[in-house]
């Protein structure tokens, strides 16, 4: 049977419906859908896909139980190598990862490898009455801090070993940026939770509220008996551009209005945490995070949502799937645009006019592109003449984030870098005895996927340092 050039479509909300709705957006592959994708996989004896996953899952042996419809079986081969598969499944960047070594791409459209991984994963969750069975412990302690996707999968891997293993996380709900930072219609909080109870049934305590630096110390948690750390923080501490005006009333890092919606539940007919609604918003950024601020932003009412980039589209950092889904919906992308101020009402006459210090507009200039810069993009500068303003209710900045220096400032002999990431090495092993860091907190902001890899790395090395103390 000659092999289908192109990956089965995922299936979508229609646009024009899901713009109104924070269900989610792709609907996932059914039962024929997948075996058939399965099929196409042309099982490479050098397996090339595996060598772009970050947690090494053996791709085409799970794609082979696909193919004979054993998909429980699928299942446990997946999670050899991930504790989080259907997070995984929705938001890692396969196409730029796995999918981009795949065989079947260099002639036609790569395996649809997330897209599978998501399918086994929800088929489990929906049909398997298997409970977990925690190891037997092994009598040694791990704290990990933060309970995003390198803590969550250092835990999990410790906790497959016997390790005793606390999680601390600073807000109210576990699950770091996949809760606050992941919208629901891209990544439904349900799944998230699931895959927490199952590291909860594997014996990991999960203690919210907990703000390592300041309720606790890295020292004080050594001081309770735990032999290791793992730092996976992240990266909250919200970068801003220093533009005139970036104090006005109306102008949110998106971390804090993902942060809002998402777990704070301002996308509530009566919220108790205020946030932008309706009006017309720009979005500053090109990357994911700024897709899903737009996205939001379209979602919570607004009437207009622009996408602000100095790239062009050929530049534009976000995954090709999350821009295309934002056109679809309507957001207005408006690339070669910098911004260079935001612009404030102001009524000397009446100085308690309630909208005194609210935003009013945009000011942005055009760009082009120049030479490339070390990154190899080229370089963006702007044209002299070309100021223009668009009248805008609200400005959302996602231009990156930055690791907290909490940590670092009450954490002695932990060195850090110029943008403020935890040095590690190859162990993720920092400059203090039995700490590890990965994730954000050590890169800055990156993927779900990379700070998962750097979760098992640290796992692995936390697992062969304890055991020497046997």
């Amino acid at each position: 049977m000659p092999i289908n050039p192109k990956k089965h479509e995922m299936p979508t909300q229609a646009p024009e419906v899901r713009a109104h709705n924070f269900k989610e957006v792709a609907l996932g592959y059914d039962m024929q859908t997948a075996v058939d994708e399965a099929k196409r996989c042309l099982n490479c004896k050098t397996k090339p896909c595996v060598q772009g996953c970050p947690v090494n899952i053996s791709i085409p042996e799970f794609i082979s139980h696909i193919k004979e419809e054993d998909f429980e079986g699928a299942y446990e081969v997946i999670t050899k190598s991930s504790s989080l598969p259907a997070v995984c499944g929705r938001v890692c960047p396969q196409e730029s990862q796995c999918e981009s070594k795949c065989t079947l791409g260099v002639k036609f459209e790569p395996v649809g490898i997330g897209r599978l991984e998501r399918f086994v994963a929800d088929y489990h969750n929906a049909n398997s009455k298997a409970e977990v069975v925690a190891p037997e412990p092994n009598g040694h302690k791990v704290a990990v801090v933060g309970s995003g996707p390198s803590g969550l999968t250092c835990a999990g891997d410790l906790a497959k070993k016997g390790y005793k293993v606390a999680v601390f996380e600073a807000l109210h709900t576990a699950g770091g940026v996949l809760v606050y930072g992941i919208p629901e219609f891209r990544l439904p909080k349900s799944i998230v939770a699931k895959e927490v109870e199952g590291l909860k049934a594997l014996g990991v305590d999960i203690d919210t509220n907990v703000v390592i630096g300041k309720t606790l110390t890295i020292d004080e948690l050594f001081d309770r008996g735990y032999e290791a750390v793992f730092i996976g923080s992240g990266a909250g501490l919200p970068n801003f551009m220093n533009i005139p005006g970036e104090a006005l009333k109306g102008v949110y890092s998106a971390n804090e209005f993902l942060t809002r919606s998402n777990l704070m539940k301002a996308y509530l007919d009566d919220p108790d945490t205020p946030i932008m609604k309706g009006g017309k918003v720009a979005v500053v950024g090109g990357g994911n995070v700024a897709m899903d601020a737009a996205r939001t932003a379209l979602r919570l009412g607004a009437e207009h949502v622009y996408i602000v980039y100095r790239r062009s589209l050929q530049e534009l950092p976000a995954r090709k799937e999350e821009v295309e889904h934002a056109m679809e919906e309507g957001i207005d992308f408006q690339l070669l645009d910098n911004p260079v101020e935001i612009l404030g009402y102001n009524n000397p006459e009446n100085p308690r006019d309630p909208k005194n210090g609210c935003v009013t507009g945009i000011k942005c200039i055009k760009m082009q592109l120049g030479e490339p810069d070390a990154k190899g993009r080229r370089r963006p500068i702007p044209v002299e003449g070309s100021e223009f303003v668009l009248d805008v209710d609200a400005v959302i900045m996602a231009i990156g984030t930055s690791p907290n220096p909490l940590i670092k400032n009450t954490t002695k002999g932990l060195e850090v870098n110029a943008h403020g990431g935890i040095i590690v090495n190859e162990d993720g092993l920092t400059s203090r005895e039995a700490v590890y860091a990965g994730g954000d907190a050590v890169t800055g902001a990156a993927t779900v996927i990379s700070a998962m890899g750097a979760g098992k790395v640290a796992a692995k090395a936390i697992d062969e340092f304890l055991s020497k103390k046997n």
